[in-house]
């Protein structure tokens, strides 16, 4: 079973400086058919103008992943860390039992593009704690990597991984699926064929019983798959 979902199908609002597309209910969107899928409970792509950002405010009980696509995003947050975070990095905090912080656009002159992405952690109550690491483009552009997981360094709380592939144009890129598992297909830039499906940036692929995924890049591209506990386990 596949279900494709394009980009244009997904809520959108705008606010002076916030360009922002969720693919998921959040906010003043809300369409009760997208809750989520699985675990994954958010997917925000987010555009920044520059100076712009969200100011201090308060995360329980949540993962949440910041990959920016491009520009630089800086973060603050009440467990005293301040990092920017820049393309080709993946960014982890887990909320826990509480956490403040802010998403700021780090540069006065250039606009950040980044996907926000929240997942249901399996526990509440849990210490906060923060993550960031570089990722590796030539692994990325050989075929899909794990970026985040719940035995990985950038530790999810959750039967969860997100996997990453950069391909370039004309570059085919396979990865055995479980398929006793859901698998959501993003992506992130650029365009690609998967599963005999055409695919331009913003649009996504719920991938159910499926034991393999097939992907062309039509065009270079960047995509983020998420493995994820079946609806049923869920």
């Amino acid at each position: 079973m596949q279900e494709y979902r394009p980009a244009d199908s997904r809520g959108h609002v705008r606010h002076g400086w916030l360009d922002s597309h969720h693919s998921f209910s959040f906010g003043s969107y809300h369409d009760p058919s997208r809750m989520g899928v699985s675990d994954l409970r958010v997917l925000n792509d987010d555009r920044v103008a520059p100076g712009g950002g969200f100011p201090p405010h308060g995360h329980r009980d949540m993962d949440i992943l910041s990959y920016v696509v491009s520009g630089a995003l800086r973060h603050q947050d009440s467990m005293g860390n301040t990092h920017v975070v820049r393309p080709g990095e993946i960014q982890l905090m887990h909320a826990g039992t509480g956490i403040q912080h802010s998403e700021m656009n780090a540069s006065r002159s250039q606009p950040v593009h980044f996907l926000q992405i929240w997942i249901v952690p399996s526990r509440q109550g849990a210490a906060p704690r923060y993550a960031q690491e570089p990722l590796d483009p030539a692994a990325l552009a050989a075929g899909f990597v794990e970026i985040a997981g719940p035995d990985h360094s950038v530790r999810i709380d959750q039967d969860a991984r997100v996997l990453a592939a950069w391909p370039a144009a004309g570059a085919k890129h396979h990865a055995a699926l479980d398929p006793a598992r859901t698998h959501y297909l993003h992506v992130a830039t650029g365009a690609v064929t998967a599963n005999g499906q055409p695919m331009e940036a913003g649009d996504a692929l719920v991938l159910g019983h499926e034991a393999r995924l097939d992907m062309l890049a039509t065009r270079d591209s960047q995509v983020l798959l998420f493995d994820l506990r079946s609806h049923t386990d869920a």
